[in-house]
């Protein structure tokens, strides 16, 4: 199993605009959609994301670790 990056919220934003998901609103937390899913996903907007956070935020994106990793 691949190594979680460590990564800051806007990085995460912008490795999940690459797979095509949009910021949908701004505050504490950046929201992200996707055209044509009903999931949503809220990325903190910290210097450094939780692994945990992370890991989950790339499940429920319907992506794998590798996937991600590969794209960031």
């Amino acid at each position: 199993m691949p190594q979680l990056p460590v990564m800051s919220g806007g990085e995460v934003v912008r490795a999940f605009e690459t797979f095509g998901w949009r910021v949908a609103r701004r505050s504490n937390h950046i929201i992200l959609v996707r055209e044509g899913s009903t999931v949503t996903l809220s990325v903190p907007d910290h210097k450094e994301v939780a692994k945990g956070t992370l890991r989950s935020l790339i499940r429920s994106a319907g992506l794998t670790v590798e996937e991600f990793s590969q794209r960031r």
